[in-house]
């Protein structure tokens, strides 16, 4: 009896993932097919793009100076070992293009914005905003969620670029302005070492994928919440403990693809 229980369980567990992950892939695929419509009115998502993007842009720009700062300093304390401290800015570089850069954007991107997205849109729904849309003939998913997404997508690789940029400044300011590893060396070996498609190219396309993960889960945890108080506060904590997952398996993944040669 217990064990039919269990299975029971378990069985109604898997039905209803099974059940979200369909109904995820249908709305995005929704969303996707209408987003040309969308397209005719720019002004929706260039509102969007300033409301996640530019509000997060200070937090953005920060954080990836002291990044590059602590990556700097720690750096140069493991090279120094090796007598290889002017290969210091190569080293902040690459870290910063391939990995921390877009990781830690995504990161900050899903505690920022994402959390944002969530409950915007869940209140909406709690005030039956999204309902009186669908009376008056107009989709909700085309004339919320779309303007949303597309400004996620083109707002996470743009501030990873920044952060990176910041990042290696902040390093370049310890290590030479503090430390006092020669600026020369520290350009020219970054100049020499870092390759533009196989580093920052495959960091700009980690830093998409990642925008499209972080922003379709924002928008999707909001737009399916129950419209409560409780369930859009759930919601919002979803957002950021799914999105944080994804970035890292979507992380290691996409490393595993570019860099296994």
């Amino acid at each position: 009896m217990i064990g039919r229980r269990v299975l029971a369980g378990v069985g109604n567990t898997v039905r209803d993932y099974v059940e979200s992950v369909g109904y995820a892939t249908r709305t995005f695929f929704t969303m996707i097919g209408l987003s040309p419509g969308m397209m005719r009115r720019p002004r929706l998502v260039i509102e969007q793009l300033h409301f996640i993007g530019n509000y997060s842009l200070l937090i953005i720009t920060l954080s990836g100076l002291f990044v590059g700062m602590v990556l700097g300093l720690q750096g140069y304390y493991t090279l120094s070992k090796y007598g290889a401290s002017e290969s210091l800015g190569l080293l902040v570089a690459l870290g910063l293009t391939r990995e921390l850069g877009p990781v830690i954007t995504g990161l900050l991107f899903a505690g920022r914005a994402g959390t944002s997205l969530t409950a915007e849109i869940g209140l909406m729904k709690a005030g039956e905003q999204l309902s009186a849309m669908e009376m008056m003939a107009v989709n909700p998913i085309q004339r919320v969620l779309a303007p949303r997404f597309w400004a996620g997508v083109i707002a996470v690789p743009l501030l990873a670029s920044i952060f990176s940029a910041v990042g290696i400044f902040g390093g370049y300011l310890v290590g030479v302005g503090l430390i006092g590893v020669d600026a020369g060396a520290f350009w020219s070996q970054m100049q020499s070492g870092v390759d533009l498609w196989k580093d920052v190219f495959n960091g700009f396309v980690k830093s998409v994928v990642f925008g499209i993960a972080i922003t379709f889960i924002s928008l999707y945890q909001g737009y399916e919440t129950r419209p409560t108080p409780e369930d859009v506060a759930g919601a919002t904590t979803r957002t950021v403990v799914v999105s944080s997952l994804m970035i890292w398996w979507l992380d290691f993944m996409l490393t595993a693809l570019m860099f296994s040669k």
